[in-house]
């Protein structure tokens, strides 16, 4: 969906630079550096209107393998107005400009309920790792996720696969996880889609009791919903967030999720809770200079109007 609503984008920014005050710019993984990132550093700086204040804002810069990917990604980052990461890794690649700062992840500042637990159930977020630098993971991946649900549902609990992102192909690996279980464990083990509901996936996720985490994003909200989670790491993203949060339970990562003993994970249902006040806190200054832009214009709008 993003990825259309870009090109309309891109088409129109002639009327869209005569018509905004100014752009928000909100991601995550924005800048990881592959075979084609030339074409994607254009769409980068199409987006960018001139004269126009521009936010960046929760993003994460890397994995970067060339001096010229940063270099060209330094350049238009001082056209900026504000650049705030998500991470100290990327703050400190750019810490010497005067408009890039940090602050925690966003969505820490998501507003929860307090949600009863529906019986016993353990979210495993998975993963495709058909990324270059997980080539020849998959099927290791795939085994001892299937490994790691059967031992779940003989100890009591029941599994759900949740698939993050489509387009990626969280989808396509459940189906292949569930080729791997056993017909007589299959009635405690589903499937969830994240599509268009976001409403109903942060509901199975504050209702279950623990979370396997390979997506970024289901570590972050297994934290923000008080709930413990084991880490599957399979990008540097994820140390460099654990890090930054002082964070000692256990994980592991893909390429070594081989050797991950299911007992061993067990524990971390006691083991692997921390406590994130702080981040919740720091995460609201993602927005602090873009609550400043827009107080003082209203002002000034308000002014003249009246």
């Amino acid at each position: 969906m993003f990825r259309k609503i870009f090109k309309i984008d891109c088409i129109s920014l002639k009327l869209l630079s005569s018509i905004c005050h100014a752009v928000v710019h909100i991601g995550g993984s924005l800048f990881v550096q592959g075979d084609n990132w030339k074409k994607q550093y254009k769409r980068t700086k199409e987006r960018y209107i001139n004269s126009k204040p521009f936010y960046l804002l929760g993003a994460n810069f890397g994995p970067y393998y060339t001096s010229e990917y940063y270099d060209s990604h330094r350049k238009i980052f001082s056209n900026y107005t504000d650049v705030c990461f998500r991470e100290k890794y990327s703050y400190e690649l750019f810490e010497d400009m005067n408009n890039v700062r940090m602050a925690d992840d966003i969505v820490f500042q998501l507003q929860t309920d307090k949600k009863e637990l529906v019986g016993q159930n353990i979210l495993i977020s998975v993963i495709n790792p058909s990324r270059k630098s997980l080539e020849g993971y998959s099927q290791i991946y795939y085994k001892k996720i299937s490994e790691l649900s059967i031992f779940f549902v003989e100890k009591g609990y029941t599994v759900t696969f949740m698939s993050f992102c489509q387009f990626e192909g969280d989808d396509l690996a459940i189906k292949d996880i569930m080729n791997l279980i056993p017909i007589e464990y299959k009635n405690d083990i589903k499937a969830h889609y994240y599509k268009k509901s976001i409403e109903q996936s942060l509901l199975l996720i504050a209702q279950s009791c623990f979370i396997i985490a390979t997506r970024f994003h289901s570590m972050i909200l297994g934290w923000v919903y008080n709930i413990p989670v084991f880490p599957i790491v399979y990008s540097n993203k994820m140390t460099n967030v654990m890090n930054d949060m002082g964070f000692n339970g256990k994980f592991v990562n893909v390429t070594e999720i081989g050797d991950i003993q299911p007992e061993v994970i067990l524990t971390c249902m006691k083991d692997n809770n921390i406590n994130i006040s702080k981040q919740i806190k720091n995460a609201e200054s993602h927005f602090i200079k873009l609550d400043d832009y827009l107080i003082d214009n209203i002002v000034k709008e308000e002014s003249i109007e009246a």
